[in-house]
C-alpha cells in the first residue's frame, strides 16, 4: 500500500541541505500557531517565518478601520495552546495583536520572523527534495532560501486588491470613497454624513463606530444578512476564570462554545424555518419599533451565508438613538453629493465606505511550480483540508467558514507536525498525497454558501471530492479527531526520499489499487 513503508533511495538521492527544516508563510494567527506547534511537537525541526508587512498579525495589523473585531468569540479564535484573558469575549483588533505579540514574544519566535520578505515563487525540486523560495525586499532585491516542507499561513483574502464592485459615477463624487481594507490614518468624520455600502460583518462593525461622532450613518444595503446577537462579554467563561486555573477555565468554555457553535449551524442546516423565527425574534426585542421587515428579512436560510455577530447589540443601539439607519435599495450611481438610488431615492454623502466585500487569493497568489511545472490550484483536491493532491511536503491552512479561522489553523499545526515526525521516524524526507486517477473521485462543491467572495472564487479554489480525505470539511468536531488520532500512513500519504519520491509514489499507489 502506498505510504505504509519506507521506500528504498537510490544511492545518488540524497536530499540536499536545507536553510531550515520549514519555512512559513506569514506571522499571522495560522503562522505563528504552526510556530508554536513546531517547538511543542517537533522541537528537532528548524524553521523560520518570512512575512511580506513589516509587522505581525496578518489580517488584524492590515485592517484598521473603526471598531474592527473578532466576528468569533476568542475563546475559538484563540489558540488551544494560549488562553484568551481579557474579560471581553468578542475582542477588538489591538486587544488581538497584544495576544499575539505576547505569544512571539514569550516564546522567543520573533527573533525568527523575516519581516518586509514577500515570497515571489516557490519551486519544489524532486530531485534534491526541497523547495527553492525567492523572496522580494522592500527595495526589490530578491533573495533565496531553502526549506525542506513549506507551510503557507498567508489567509485567503487578496492583500493587494479588495473586491471593486465598479460603481457607476464614482469619479463625480466630490467626497471621500473608502475601502475598509486600505482605511486611511486619521480620517476625520466627525460631524459629517456616512454612506457604508455593504451589510455583513465589517459593514455592522463600522456603522455603530462611526456612528458616535459623524452626523449620521446609513447602512446601504442591497440584500440583509442574518444577524445574532450575545453579550461581547462572557459571563460563563468570566466566572470559571475566577474559581478555576486559567488554563482549565479556558478548556472548558472553548469546548462550551465549539459545541454551541456546532449545534447551531447544524440546526441552522436542519430546521432553517427554526432558527430564521429565534433570530428574528430577537431582531424584534432588540429593535422595538424600529424594526423593518424587508431591511431585516434575508432571502436566503441562516448560515447559508456566515451569521453576522453584533455584540451587545452596538448596531440597533446606534438606530435607535438615530445616530445610524438602514437602507434597503440598488445603486443607479454616485454622484457630486453622494448616491441616486434606483428607487429615486437620493443619499446624500460626505463620505463613502464601500465595504462590498474582499477578494480571495489561493495560496497567497505565489507561483508554485513542481519540478519546473507550474501549479494550477484548481486541479488539484485537498487532501486532509490542508495538503494537495500530487503536490510534495507542502501545506496551507484554508480556515472553517461555518466557526472560528483558528480552530483549523490549530489542527492542521499539530497535524502537520504528525507527518514531519513520522518522516523523522521513518528517515524519509518527502510526503505526498498520491492520486494517480482524479478520474476515480467524485467531485463536489462544499462551499454551499451563498456569499458573494466564495461564489466569485469558485473558479480559482482547489477540487474537492465527496468524501475524506480528499476534501476541505466544515465539521471542526470531526476533523479534530481525524486529525488528532487518524492514522498517518492511510494508504494515499506516500513517503519517500528526494527523486523517489516523486515517481514512484503514484506507481506504487496504482499497484495497490
Amino acid at each position: 500500500m502506498a505510504g505504509t513503508a519506507t521506500m528504498e533511495r537510490p544511492a545518488d538521492a540524497k536530499a540536499a541541505p536545507v536553510d531550515q527544516d520549514v519555512l512559513i508563510v506569514g506571522a499571522g494567527i495560522s503562522g505563528i500557531g504552526m510556530a508554536v506547534h513546531l517547538q511543542q511537537y517537533s522541537p528537532d525541526r528548524s524553521f523560520t517565518l518570512v512575512e511580506r508587512r513589516a509587522n505581525l498579525g496578518g489580517t488584524w495589523d492590515l485592517f484598521r478601520y473603526p471598531g474592527i473585531r473578532s466576528d468569533s468569540d476568542m475563546h475559538t479564535l484563540g489558540f488551544v495552546f494560549e488562553p484568551w484573558k481579557h474579560e471581553k469575549t468578542i475582542a477588538d483588533g489591538p486587544a488581538i495583536l497584544d495576544y499575539l505579540h505576547r505569544i512571539v514574544d514569550e516564546r522567543r519566535i520573533r527573533e525568527r520572523i523575516r519581516f518586509d520578505r514577500k515570497v515571489v515563487g516557490a519551486d519544489w525540486d524532486s530531485a534534491a527534495a526541497r523547495w527553492t523560495v525567492t523572496l522580494e525586499d522592500e527595495r526589490g532585491g530578491t533573495s533565496t532560501t531553502t526549506a525542506r516542507w513549506l507551510y503557507l499561513g498567508a489567509g485567503y483574502y487578496d492583500y493587494d486588491e479588495p473586491f471593486d464592485a465598479n460603481f457607476a459615477g464614482r469619479e463625480d463624487f466630490k467626497g471621500q470613497v473608502i475601502h475598509p481594507q486600505f482605511w486611511p490614518k486619521d480620517l476625520d468624520y466627525k460631524g459629517k454624513k456616512v454612506v457604508v455600502i455593504g451589510s455583513g460583518a465589517t459593514a455592522v462593525t463600522i456603522v455603530p463606530s462611526m456612528a458616535k461622532d459623524a452626523a449620521h450613518v446609513t447602512m446601504l444595503q442591497r440584500t440583509p444578512t442574518w444577524y445574532f446577537i450575545r453579550p461581547a462579554k462572557d459571563a460563563f467563561a468570566n466566572f470559571l476564570r475566577k474559581i478555576l486555573p486559567e488554563r482549565l477555565a479556558y478548556r472548558i468554555t472553548r469546548f462550551k462554545n465549539v459545541r454551541l457553535q456546532d449545534i447551531g449551524f447544524r440546526r441552522a442546516r436542519e430546521k432553517p424555518e427554526k432558527v430564521r423565527e429565534f433570530l428574528t425574534k430577537r431582531l424584534k426585542a432588540a429593535l422595538g419599533d424600529r424594526y423593518d421587515e424587508q431591511a431585516f428579512t434575508p432571502p436566503y436560510n441562516p448560515w447559508e451565508q456566515r451569521l453576522c455577530l453584533v455584540p451587545d447589540a452596538d448596531f440597533f443601539e446606534a438606530m435607535k438613538a438615530d445616530k445610524a439607519s438602514v437602507v434597503t435599495d440598488h445603486i443607479e450611481r454616485f454622484d457630486a453629493g453622494g448616491i441616486q438610488l434606483k428607487s429615486g431615492k437620493h443619499l446624500d454623502a460626505d463620505i463613502i465606505v464601500t465595504a462590498t466585500g474582499l477578494k480571495l487569493a489561493v495560496a497567497g497568489k505565489i507561483p508554485v511550480r513542481v519540478d519546473g511545472d507550474p501549479v494550477d490550484w484548481s486541479e488539484h483536491y485537498y487532501y486532509k483540508a490542508c495538503m494537495f493532491s500530487n503536490v510534495p511536503n507542502f501545506s496551507a491552512v484554508f480556515g472553517y467558514l461555518n466557526a472560528s479561522w483558528t480552530l483549523r489553523a490549530d489542527i492542521v499545526a499539530e497535524y502537520v507536525c504528525r507527518v514531519l515526525n513520522h518522516m523523522a521516524a521513518t528517515g524519509t524526507t518527502v510526503a505526498t498525497p498520491a492520486l494517480a486517477d482524479p478520474a476515480t473521485l467524485t467531485e463536489e462543491n462544499i462551499f454551499d454558501f451563498s456569499s458573494g467572495y466564495i461564489q466569485r472564487s469558485l473558479h480559482i479554489m482547489p477540487k474537492n471530492a465527496d468524501k475524506l480525505p480528499w476534501r476541505l470539511s466544515q465539521n471542526y468536531v470531526q476533523d479534530r479527531i481525524d486529525m488528532k488520532t487518524g492514522t498517518i500512513e492511510d494508504g494515499v500519504l506516500a513517503f519517500g526520499n528526494a527523486r523517489a519520491a516523486a515517481t514512484a509514489a503514484p506507481a506504487e499507489l496504482e499497484a495497490a489499487e
